[in-house]
């Protein structure tokens, strides 16, 4: 049996972010795999009124199935601090600097990884960012710097359209990132305590690996492990592994990668609370590695701790 077990568990899941139906589907998957494994689990719609609500049902450790804003990005993390509630995943810190994606690739360039080219502009700027501000070719990618799930993220393959693709961007949260477009393969990694579990290769049915193919059911055809070398894949896990640990993150994390021709690896992205839904890449790796999802989801249970 678990460390919980006996205690009384809330999986946290929700929220008001951009990825609320991800997050609630993500919860209760989760919630359902815990529940199969013997514990007591309450799942919690995140609202204003959590703190309360977590008082009043003596929760005893919090299991974060959050994205996104107020979950994703060390709110929640601190409220649990103070509250002195342990919860999964990572820390205020970790989670902070993964969901902001300028931060985290300025993180990622000093720990040698390679991060493509791109500029940042005010989001109140959308509207004057020209093809001239851009010391790259087209196409480009555009995106929020603090969204998840490919929320507000556009493939520009023009000028003329560089600027409603700002527009969108500028809907989400943070500055806006423009940056220079990799073609290759889109492979992400799960890392676990520390430890990369393998690579999974994604191929979208359209070229762009947006939010409809992420979590939509058939759009997307995968592929574990990834159809790449042998030293490929070892870079991959290296890189990971020295991202997850470089941001200080807990439990399990994704790192999604555009693999080029070439055999180099650009790092997009660490999600520090990756989706565990039914087409989310992370159980797929987990599964392929010879862990079941109730398993994956007790060993993060396991791992609940107070880290400030």
């Amino acid at each position: 049996m678990g460390r919980w077990s006996g205690r009384k568990v809330a999986v946290l899941a929700g929220g008001q972010s951009s990825e609320r139906e991800v997050s609630l589907r993500t919860g209760a998957a989760c919630a359902e795999a815990l529940r199969a494994r013997g514990l007591e689990v309450a799942l919690v719609d995140v609202d204003a009124e959590l703190p309360a609500r977590l008082r009043a049902a003596g929760v005893e450790v919090a299991f974060l199935a959050l994205h996104g804003r107020h979950g994703e990005d060390g709110c929640v993390q601190g409220l649990l601090e103070v509250m002195g509630i342990p919860y999964t995943g990572s820390g205020v810190l970790a989670s902070a600097l993964g969901m902001d994606k300028v931060l985290s690739k300025v993180l990622f360039r000093s720990l040698g990884l390679s991060v493509a080219d791109h500029r940042v502009f005010p989001a109140a700027r959308a509207a004057e960012i020209r093809a001239a501000d851009l010391p790259f070719a087209f196409p480009v990618v555009v995106k929020p710097s603090r969204e998840g799930s490919s929320v507000g993220v556009s493939l520009v393959r023009e000028p003329a359209a560089l600027g409603a693709a700002c527009a969108e961007a500028a809907r989400g949260r943070g500055e806006i990132i423009v940056e220079r477009y990799v073609k290759g393969k889109e492979v992400q990694v799960a890392v676990l305590d520390g430890r990369a579990l393998g690579v999974i290769e994604v191929v979208p049915a359209n070229e762009f690996y947006d939010y409809a193919a992420k979590y939509t059911a058939g759009t997307t055809t995968y592929h574990f492990p990834a159809r790449i070398h042998e030293a490929e894949a070892r870079l991959l896990h290296e890189a990971a592994e020295t991202a997850h640990r470089g941001l200080g993150c807990v439990g399990v994390t994704r790192t999604d990668f555009i693999l080029d021709p070439a055999g180099t690896a650009w790092i997009l992205e660490v999600n520090t609370l990756p989706g565990m839904t039914a087409t989310s890449l992370v159980p797929k790796i987990a599964a392929g590695s010879g862990i079941s999802f109730g398993e994956l989801c007790e060993r993060l249970l396991d791992g609940a701790a107070l880290r400030a």
